[in-house]
């Protein structure tokens, strides 16, 4: 495996394997890589010639006072666990690489970037497009690998990609958990035993929505309602926001059918987590997939 940190460099070797016509897969992470990082490069690497995974802790994407500073980090660790699954190309530029002085650019997608998380953090989702479009622009990828967890940021990321005619396939692949159903999430660290134990009642208000699905409800108020009443029971739980959405448009469904994204939010302790679930599963939602 290489390690590159020049967004030069990045760009130049890019430019050669598109040339000599290699299929090239990208992962972007921000890195402190577990299992759910580890599945996407894997995924990558079943359709690639060559993988690509950034490793860039994006400061645009985080709120005044949001955890940038203490986000994990650990370089040496993802360079192991990267190359075990089968990264052949490291990149992992810079703060003054990606963003040099005179940097001026923001890329938002309107409406969809307003929604559910955008409603929390305002401004978060213009730090991901703007790193996610240069990313690609250094990168030029054939299709980029992103993990379900962040269901809306696929979405908005699926919807840049067709807006812009950037010509990159996205494959959608799904939340890997815990045993104990937990999404596994770099934030996962931050908890204390006592909010880890709580922080399992996401994944179980997500299962109780799908269970009602599947025995027939469609009223999605009803089910939401339902599992914000779940995660709320748990003492160091505090419900941001439950909703039923379209998982590729993000429009509201009042009713629950295949396709539909449950997505939920909370607080457990003073960490935020995030998790859903797709109704009738990933195949429900089709793919953008170019590869």
């Amino acid at each position: 495996m290489e390690t590159i940190a020049s967004v030069a460099e990045m760009a130049d070797r890019a430019a050669r394997l598109r040339r000599r016509g290699a299929v090239v897969g990208f992962v972007p992470t921000m890195g402190y890589l577990h299992e759910g990082h580890l599945s996407l490069i894997r995924a990558a690497r079943k359709r690639a010639d060559v993988v690509v995974v950034s490793v860039f802790v994006n400061p645009t994407q985080f709120g005044p006072s949001e955890d940038f500073e203490r986000y994990p980090r650990d370089l040496d660790r993802d360079k192991a666990l990267a190359e075990g699954a089968g990264c052949d190309i490291l990149f992992v530029p810079s703060v003054g690489e990606m963003y040099p002085e005179r940097y001026a650019t923001v890329v938002h997608v309107q409406k969809l970037s307003e929604k559910l998380e955008g409603a929390f953090r305002p401004g978060h989702f213009d730090g991901v497009c703007t790193v996610v479009a240069k990313l690609m622009n250094i990168v030029r990828p054939t299709f980029a690998v992103f993990g379900q967890k962040d269901g809306q940021q696929v979405a908005i990321v699926e919807r840049m990609v067709e807006d812009l005619g950037m010509g990159v396939g996205i494959v959608r692949c799904e939340t890997v958990r815990e045993p104990d159903g937990l999404a596994m999430s770099s934030r996962n660290t931050y908890l204390s035993e006592e909010e880890r134990a709580d922080a399992v009642a996401l994944y179980e208000a997500l299962e109780l929505g799908r269970s009602r699905f599947e025995s027939g409800e469609t009223d999605a108020e009803k089910v939401t309602e339902e599992m914000r009443r779940l995660v709320a029971s748990r003492p160091t739980a505090r419900v941001q926001y439950v909703a039923a959405v379209d998982a590729k448009t993000l429009e509201d469904a009042p009713v629950l059918r295949s396709g539909v994204m449950l997505a939920i939010a909370a607080y457990v302790g003073g960490t935020r987590l995030i998790d859903n679930v797709v109704l009738g599963g990933l195949g429900a939602v089709g793919s953008s997939a170019g590869a």
